[in-house]
């Protein structure tokens, strides 16, 4: 069949996770854009289906998506592990109503889970592992050409009699500028952040250097690229310019992680000369090595920095393996103030059996801190990651992996009930919160883009509070007694953490797996 008859739906499906949707606003779905820019560049036919616009209902969803009458869908969330379930609920259905229909899987969970995922749900035919702009392309291309498959690295995928192949890793894209995204294929005038300013998310970087043991996202991205400084500041000025785009909401995990890069994309972006708001996250220690250069970030827009300060403990964030100090946490949290840039601590829970004395030195360091904003997270183990075998014989309480989202308990402590630990993480965000300081900041900061995003994390954190408290109680779905790790997600992956190859590897491994 010809590229341009040849028909790519992609999906982002709706996500359960509270904050998806507690809040009453939208983000483009960018890793599913991503893969768009490309495939329409090769002459495809694309269209884009995001259900969380509703959310819709799977029946809706099969409705829509049987209307459009795809050659191939392509489905995929950031969320992913939380997501899984209603991908595979949607592909079955999807399957029973068109048999024909070939279904694409990709994301984070996939690329891990790939064989789990293909031996537990017939429904899906093809998974495409790490990073997909280079290998959804090909795909599409083979599919549409009626080709075989293992000539395609980084898929996974189940031939007619049942065994598994899968097609060796991907190669990392060194150049990022080389796969645009299709922005196109979205209404900007329904996605906004930050209290109803229009946004997108977009990717500076890729990948993170340090060594992070529970990081999920890490390996995926095997090693630390960025986009071409310039022409990423001139993208930006171009979607505010002819879209009217106000908010940019970086995805990276450390698009700071160059100095010289970042301050190149700073220096673009003022010169561009645009109204922009930028919020994303960032390492405690990059805010502190660039003291120096901090007026760029407000200069260029910046507002909010989320700095990830894990624990208190210097023994807790050695064996996690953070590479990161209280006092330059704290620093760091005075410096962004001092340029009037929001501070958001996010802080983890549960990576040890903790106690009340354990939460409330943990509460003590927080307001010592003095962060504008504060979240709390349990923490999550991911089967691919180092921190997995830590954690391998600990007990789940939360079978329900759409609740794996940061957001719910799902390890057991033997030294507190998870209504303490619920009462415990409550508090101190409420108490954090709503201190003398805090409120200032909400209610009367001299700042206005400081105060505007400060009232509109209250709004929001408010509701997502309340409603992590009604689900706790009226929703857990949790278990007094439940697997082990190990036993509910399997072995562990963290021998295969790096999901990409790197770029001088040529041959292709080809594998197959009985059913």
């Amino acid at each position: 069949m010809d590229e341009s008859a040849f028909r790519i739906l992609l999906l982002n499906p709706p996500h359960t996770a509270i904050g998806s949707r507690i809040p009453r606003e939208q983000l483009p779905p960018l890793g599913l854009l991503s893969l768009g820019g490309p495939l329409l560049d090769a002459g495809f036919q694309v269209e884009l289906l995001d259900a969380e616009f509703g959310p819709l209902a799977v029946a809706e969803i099969v409705r829509r998506v049987l209307e459009k009458a795809p050659d191939v869908l392509m489905v995929g969330h950031s969320g992913s592990t939380s997501a899984h379930p209603t991908v595979a609920s949607i592909a079955r259905s999807l399957k029973r109503e068109r048999p024909q229909l070939r279904i694409v899987y990709g994301g984070v969970f996939p690329t891990y889970h790939w064989q789990d995922v293909l031996e537990r749900e017939p429904a899906i035919d093809c998974i495409v592992r790490g990073e997909g702009e280079r290998t959804a392309v090909r795909l599409a291309r083979a599919l549409a050409r009626g080709e075989d498959l293992a000539g395609v690295p980084g898929l996974a995928y189940r031939l007619g009699d049942g065994r598994i192949v899968e097609t060796g890793q991907a190669e990392m894209i060194l150049d990022l500028d080389e796969c645009r995204v299709g922005w196109e294929l979205i209404d900007h005038d329904r996605y906004s952040y930050w209290g109803g300013l229009k946004a997108v998310v977009v990717q500076f970087s890729r990948g993170c250097p340090y060594l992070c043991s529970y990081c999920g996202q890490r390996g995926f991205w095997t090693r630390w690229r960025h986009r071409d400084p310039v022409r990423f500041a001139r993208e930006l000025a171009r979607l505010h310019r002819e879209h009217g785009v106000r908010l940019i909401n970086f995805a990276d995990e450390l698009p700071t992680g160059s100095r010289k890069a970042w301050k190149a994309f700073l220096e673009a972006l003022i010169a561009e000369n645009v109204d922009l708001t930028l919020v994303g996250s960032t390492r405690a220690g990059d805010i502190v090595r660039d003291a120096d250069i901090l007026h760029l970030y407000k200069r260029a827009g910046v507002v909010r920095f989320l700095l990830g300060i894990e624990s208190y403990s210097a023994a807790t964030l050695s064996k996690i393996r953070k590479g990161a100090s209280v006092n330059e946490d704290r620093e760091a949290i005075r410096l962004l103030r001092k340029h009037g840039i929001i501070s958001m601590a996010t802080y983890v829970v549960g990576f040890d059996e903790e106690g009340d004395r354990d939460y409330w030195n943990s509460l003590r360091h927080l307001l010592s801190y003095d962060p504008d904003q504060i979240q709390l997270l349990y923490v999550t183990p991911h089967r691919w990651t180092p921190y997995y075998d830590s954690v391998a014989e600990r007990r789940v309480i939360q079978t329900d992996a759409r609740k794996w989202d940061y957001k719910h308990q799902v390890l057991a402590t033997s030294g507190l009930p998870p209504w303490r630990v619920l009462l415990w993480v409550k508090a101190i965000e409420a108490i954090v919160q709503l201190r003398p300081r805090a409120l200032y900041r909400s209610l009367l900061h001299p700042d206005r883009a400081v105060l505007a995003g400060m009232r509109w994390y209250v709004r929001m954190g408010r509701r997502v509070w309340l409603r992590e408290v009604f689900e706790f109680f009226f929703a857990g779905g949790r278990t007094r007694r439940g697997p082990t790790v190990e036993e509910f997600w399997g072995r562990s992956l963290s021998q295969h953490e790096n999901a990409l190859a790197k770029p001088q590897r040529k041959r292709i491994e080809i594998r197959t797996f009985a059913s």
